[in-house]
């Protein structure tokens, strides 16, 4: 079946419509509402009793210098600079009210746009997130104008709406008839995702309670969520369900989760028994299962759903929620994951394993990273498995934070859509009004949002990410510092500045540590054993002034892609590296001629000179987290034809088994060697292997062994 048009596809018509407008419409003084004391506190979501771990609010944590405070920086250079009312000129129009001269954003974001709307809920967060992270008043006093005036368009709607509304909570930026048109199951692009439209304002407007204290917020968000309830309570769950496993037009974003949020605000049951409306049944069951029928279904039409059962599990105890949950997240981490820690080709979750041959411009769109962070932040606060925030760790390093242009703007987000990982491919940057463009707000404004947990009780600390940072936790009379180059390799210093007691400090000790892991307190070097893909958990009575260094040398790896081994990519410690080069075919390396007993990449990746540089076979090696527009490799092939050690060539061919792996690739996964004699022995029985299944002859066993006799390889 010929797939429908991406929303990507259709952009640059919308785009084409727009017309630029200048940056000229300021906020009434008069209208604007007072700003709140520097003091005041955040209302978050209360977490559930079935959290084993909780997250700290956003403004008790404040990042530090460096590549993650710079990209902040640029965002926020954004959100104080774009005029309000653009982002109100959609919602304004469609309540028959005046739009003050402003154009819409563009992109999606459009007079006649089918997804205008979402774009201003995710305005929203920025600006209650950049509230948050630096409590400027100016901030606040922006996203209060944004409130009001959306509370304005919700009346207007209710009092003289055309055609009126259903219920007076309903609040969108246009009428209300994709909302019908979906129940008798019209199809995308005729009608696009109300609510997933629905969901972005939703949000926005919570995010605007929980992080900023605005209570207007709330009662617009409680209207809607009663809306919601008013239209699909109505409806059967046959009816939903169908409705819900449209193409687009049936993506709901996170609704799901936004009304059990509300519904934790509010505690009224409408809105917790809107939230079980979207519960889709089919891919549900099917996850519940175990059985994976991802293949050819829409990334971000269905992985905000299952961070959305993950809250329903919190209230309601069905255990089939959770169990879908998890089960979900470990088909696409890993099966469906590329190195950058994106999935998808298209918008699309292709077959388990299809990673090398799906390879193109088009992969992994960043709306769909940003909602996997969400889900494994959800799955560890429930239960905390380090592969959780390993998984966290690399999509935020490489995909998130590489997803934001290097380049200052006050008109356009510049952020990515799709991050392509084929061959000689470039990043695009800008998306106003796309859906990326509007989780990219968000991206880069909450940065610090997992660096720190604490469990339940309050008697444990998770130091997740080793970012700089600094943590303030009231409860415990506790502030400490983190100091840290990361992603560049360097000591990690956490330091208690104010408070201490005991306090079972937890520091993840990242899948990629395999060169080691080392911690001190004030100096002194600690036995407690570190298994890479774990915790590390160090139970003392604090004191201020503690120190606690963390080292973990970076070491260069490939990781091989899952359906050919051949296709690599090339990583130091946490950090993708990719080859600069204009050609938009296949780089081809090889590196195992030039190892020496150490059996790692040294000798042949060398470093350049700038931090996280390097070059081989004449080319750059960068991190990805630059953003730029020059071509790159995130893969190369990988090719050993024959069995060669140094300068000692065998002659014989470098076979491999039927996994995929070589000779050379299982004898070097033994190293480092303690001698040449300990290599020796090694050849031999990998040697002795191949020709008991028949990839040697005795003749090439033999030249092999003779070729490593001669090669004498240094340490």
């Amino acid at each position: 079946m010929t797939q429908p048009p991406s929303r990507r596809g259709l952009l640059g018509l919308a785009a084409a419509s727009v017309a630029a407008a200048p940056l000229t419409y300021a906020i009434p003084a008069a209208q604007a509402a007072p700003a709140l004391p520097a003091s005041a506190a955040a209302l978050p979501v209360p977490a559930p009793p079935t959290w084993s771990v909780q997250p700290f609010p956003l403004d008790q944590i404040v990042l530090g210098d460096g590549v993650f405070r710079r990209k902040r920086d640029l965002m926020l250079e954004f959100a104080r600079s774009y005029p309000a009312d653009r982002i109100l000129a959609v919602f304004r129009a469609n309540a028959g009210l005046d739009t003050r001269g402003a154009q819409p954003p563009g992109g999606w974001e459009t007079a006649g746009g089918n997804l205008r709307g979402h774009f201003g809920g995710h305005f929203l967060t920025l600006i209650a997130q950049a509230y948050a992270d630096t409590r400027e008043a100016a901030l606040k006093t922006k996203l209060d104008y944004l409130v009001t005036a959306l509370g304005e368009c919700q009346q207007a709607l209710a009092d003289h709406g055309s055609p009126r509304p259903s219920h007076p909570g309903f609040l969108a930026a246009y009428p209300e008839t994709q909302f019908i048109l979906l129940e008798s199951y019209t199809t995308y692009p005729t009608i696009w995702a109300p609510y997933y439209t629905c969901h972005k304002i939703m949000h926005g407007l919570l995010d605007a309670h929980t992080l900023t204290g605005n209570q207007q917020a709330l009662t617009i968000a409680s209207k809607m969520g009663d809306w919601v309830h008013s239209r699909l309570s109505r409806l059967p769950q046959a009816q939903l369900d169908r409705m819900w496993s449209i193409y687009i037009a049936g993506e709901y974003g996170g609704m799901n989760e936004v009304l059990a949020d509300l519904y934790a605000l509010t505690g009224r049951a409408e809105h917790l028994a809107a939230a079980r409306c979207f519960d889709n049944t089919a891919l549900l069951d099917a996850c519940a299962d175990n059985r994976d029928i991802l293949d050819g279904r829409h990334a971000n039409q269905h992985i905000p759903q299952f961070t959305g059962y993950t809250r329903l599990f919190d209230h309601t105890g069905t255990t089939k929620y959770a169990t879908a949950a998890r089960n979900f997240w470990g088909m696409v981490v890993g099966p469906r994951t590329y190195s950058l820690g994106g999935t998808g080709q298209g918008e699309i979750l292709r077959a388990r394993n299809a990673i090398a041959a799906t390879l193109a411009d088009n992969n992994a769109e960043t709306c769909a990273t940003y909602n996997m962070l969400k889900l494994s932040r959800q799955l560890f606060f429930h239960t905390p498995d380090a592969a959780y925030m390993d998984y966290y760790e690399r999509g935020l390093t490489n995909h998130i934070l590489a997803s934001r242009r290097d380049a200052r703007s006050t008109t356009s987000p510049e952020v990515t859509y799709f991050v392509g990982m084929g061959p000689g491919v470039v990043r695009g940057y800008d998306n106003t009004g796309t859906c990326c463009g509007g989780t990219g707000m968000e991206n880069h404004t909450k940065y610090q949002d997992s660096v720190y947990f604490r469990s339940a009780d309050g008697n444990a600390l998770y130091v997740n990410l080793y970012l700089a940072s600094t943590l303030r936790w009231p409860e415990r009379g506790l502030v400490i510092d983190q100091s840290s180059d990361y992603p560049a390799e360097g000591v990690r210093t956490l330091t208690f500045r104010e408070g201490g007691g005991s306090l079972d400090l937890k520091l993840r000790v990242p899948s990629w540590a395999t060169g080691g892991f080392t911690v001190t307190v004030n100096g002194v070097p600690q036995s407690a054993g570190a298994v890479p893909g774990s915790y590390l958990t160090l139970s003392r009575n604090w004191q201020p002034g503690d120190r606690i260094t963390v080292s973990a040398p970076y070491r260069l790896r490939v990781e091989r892609a899952l359906d050919d081994p051949t296709v690599q990519s090339l990583f130091h410690g946490p950090v993708l590296l990719v080859a600069r080069s204009q050609t938009t075919t296949f780089r081809t390396f090889s590196f195992y001629k030039d190892f020496t007993l150490q059996g790692d990449l040294a000798a042949s990746v060398r470093p350049e000179g700038r931090p996280l540089h390097f070059t081989t076979h004449g080319l750059t090696l960068a991190p990805f987290h630059i953003a730029d527009t020059a071509r790159y490799h995130a893969y190369f092939k990988r090719s050993e034809p024959v069995v060669v050690f140094g300068t000692a060539t065998s002659g014989v061919p470098n076979r491999a088994r039927p996994d995929g792996l070589t000779f050379l690739d299982v004898l070097w996964a033994r190293a480092p060697f303690a001698s040449q004699g300990a290599f020796l022995d090694a050849v031999r029985a990998v040697a002795d292997t191949w020709l008991s299944q028949g990839l040697f002859s005795r003749a090439e066993r033999d030249a092999v062994v003779a070729a490593s006799v001669r090669a004498n390889l240094r340490r």
